[in-house]
């Protein structure tokens, strides 16, 4: 089943609607069971999802299982690896500051995806595509905290939220060629089958990867994570939900579109940020928000 080309784009705002409340929930659970508990929670409480759709996606007669090559498992141990490191990064880079600015660091994340992307899959950038990331890339730095009258410019990028989100942006934006890759690497099948199947190996490695290291090192988190299934719950599932979109979107469009696109989340953060977490934004960062939000328009009205 070929899925119509423009399938991406709402594809992509659900995973960044997800992603904001899974996001939301592992900050709650950072607290409780830490930065790499938190991580595994969005791995091992999504799996159920995951397995559940892959099994739908193999029942269908019009399917046919894809071929795992050794390029396709190098793609999912690149994808897998650098998405755990993301996501520690990225809750680190929350609780040095606050949960919008935090995400936001992340998310220079557009431009090295446009860069990855160009240099292992030799996606060429368009003007229109060029001009959106370049918008959205302003939001950001204006999205990023002002210099107080003592402090420098360096010392502003080089805080701790600023090198966690930092380091964030990088693994995200390995972690999304490396999806697209894999996605590719599946010659031949759908993008939803080459989507789950990716997600399911990646997540399984994840989650046996970062389980067994916890049990061998800190079995307490393992226990807390148990006990706080609740929350737990509601974050692995909606990662699970964001993942599926994300990388199904992954398989139609290139990267650089899709996590151009997906930036919205920042507005999404914001509206979080303001009404979960009573935490103020300037109007600069407003302006930003509305930067980010022009280069994500743009990359709707132009996308083929």
């Amino acid at each position: 089943m070929v899925p119509p080309s423009w399938l991406w784009i709402p594809l992509t705002l659900f995973a960044a609607a997800a992603q904001t409340v899974r996001n939301t929930a592992q900050r709650h659970l950072v607290n409780e069971v830490g930065t790499l508990g938190a991580t595994l929670v969005r791995f091992l409480y999504g799996m159920p999802v995951l397995a559940l759709w892959f099994a739908i996606l193999l029942a269908i007669d019009s399917f046919n299982f894809p071929v795992v090559t050794w390029p396709f498992v190098a793609w999912i141990l690149a994808a897998a690896l650098s998405q755990m490191a993301g996501t520690a990064f990225l809750l680190r880079a929350m609780a040095a500051r606050s949960f919008a600015i935090g995400l936001v660091y992340s998310k220079s994340e557009v431009i090295q995806v446009a860069i990855f992307s160009a240099l292992f899959l030799g996606d060429a950038l368009s003007l229109s595509t060029a001009i959106a990331v370049g918008l959205a890339t302003l939001g950001v730095i204006l999205l990023s905290p002002r210099l107080g009258a003592a402090a420098t410019s360096a010392r502003s990028w080089t805080d701790a939220a600023a090198l966690y989100g930092l380091a964030s942006g990088a693994t995200f934006a390995i972690s999304a060629v490396s999806y697209r890759g894999a996605n590719l690497a599946l010659a031949g099948a759908s993008p939803f089958l080459a989507a789950a199947e990716t997600l399911f190996w990646s997540q399984l490695l994840q989650t046996l990867l970062l389980g067994a290291w916890l049990l061998a090192r800190n079995p307490t988190i393992v226990l807390a994570i148990l006990r706080q299934w609740r929350v737990s719950t509601f974050a692995g599932v909606s990662g699970a939900l964001a993942s599926l979109t994300n990388v199904t979107a992954l398989a139609i469009a290139p990267p650089s579109l899709v996590r151009t696109l997906i930036l919205v989340e920042v507005v999404f953060s914001y509206v979080v940020s303001r009404k979960v977490f009573h935490e103020t934004v300037s109007g600069r960062e407003l302006i930003g928000i509305v930067l980010v939000v022009s280069g994500a328009a743009l990359i709707v009205a132009t996308a083929h």
